[in-house]
Order: structure tokens, then C-alpha cells, then sequence
């Protein structure tokens, strides 16, 4: 998968993390709910996971390097080079 393309998936699972965080905000019982959260919950790890691993620090404080600040090293996240384009 590109950056660009897992870039979209993690934003989509973040998007279904913040839904559920609302939904569960008023319905703290709700087991489907508690279910579905945990289930994109691990989904949106996983992307981030994939994501670090293989573009680098997705968030600064991401970033773990001990010999300089990785986090400058590569464009920012949001930013697309040319070739990435932003078209699926």
C-alpha cells in the first residue's frame, strides 16, 4: 500500500474511533459499541504501526530518534509530493 493510500485508512479509522468515542459518551453500556470501538481501536494501531514503520514518525511525538529529531527529516504526514498525487 502507498503512503498516500495508508495515510486514507488511517484517517478513516481515526474517523470511526471519534464517532464511537461520541456514541459512547452517552451510551457507556452499550456493548456493541464497546466492541466496535476496540475493534477500530486495534485497526487504527495497526495502520499507525505500518505507517511508522515504513514512512517514518506519523505525529511528533512519535518520534523516538536519539541522534536528531526524525520527525523533520521526511515531509510532514499531510504533505504529498507530486508523485503521490492524492488520486486513488
Amino acid at each position: 500500500m502507498d503512503k498516500h493510500k495508508l495515510m486514507l485508512r488511517i484517517q478513516a479509522a481515526g474517523f470511526a474511533l471519534t464517532e464511537a468515542n461520541l456514541y459512547l459518551d452517552s451510551h457507556p453500556a452499550c456493548r456493541e459499541g464497546l466492541a466496535y470501538y476496540r475493534e477500530h481501536k486495534a485497526k487504527y494501531d495497526e495502520l499507525v504501526k505500518e505507517y511508522q514503520e515504513r514512512f517514518g514518525p506519523l505525529t511528533a511525538c512519535a518520534s523516538e530518534g536519539t541522534k536528531k529529531w526524525e520527525w523533520v527529516t521526511e515531509p510532514f504526514p499531510w504533505e504529498l509530493s507530486e508523485n503521490e498525487g492524492g488520486e486513488d
